[in-house]
């Protein structure tokens, strides 16, 4: 697990992780109120796990969109990208779940940015409802 920074004293300890942990289960899972509760009160709101996954992408993926809505609504980053260069709108579209694709496009989410991006998702899975939705109009 990363904080949004560095770890003052060195590497984070066993109630930190465990309670890390817990946040990512949380954003997976929907527990929406609960993980505002915590951002709120101080977590990252990027906070990251050791695969890069945020709160965020963790949340998409797993189809929150009300999850989703709360952490952009709180400062979540649309364009952080997971080690494996997959954001939380190519997790969305993956998961065809129109309602997070639209917050996370209104957020200012680029469907073209990450090393997955979300349109080349939605070609490579052969989504055409999703790529509607990303390409909005705009030139493919």
């Amino acid at each position: 697990m990363q904080p949004d920074g560095p770890v003052p004293g060195g590497e984070p300890d066993t109630e930190f992780l465990e309670f890390a942990h817990r946040l990512f289960d949380l954003a997976r899972s929907g527990h929406t109120a609960e993980l505002a509760a915590y951002v709120d009160a101080g977590v990252p709101v990027n906070l990251t796990n050791d695969k890069g996954d945020t709160l965020l992408i963790l949340a998409a993926y797993h189809d929150h969109p009300d999850t989703v809505s709360a952490l952009l609504a709180r400062g979540a980053d649309p364009a952080r990208a997971n080690d494996r260069g997959q954001t939380a709108l190519s997790a969305a579209t993956f998961r065809r779940s129109a309602e997070s694709v639209r917050a996370l496009l209104a957020a200012g989410a680029d469907p073209a940015e990450g090393g997955q991006s979300a349109l080349t998702t939605a070609r490579f899975f052969e989504l055409p409802d999703m790529l509607e939705l990303l390409e909005g109009g705009r030139p493919a």
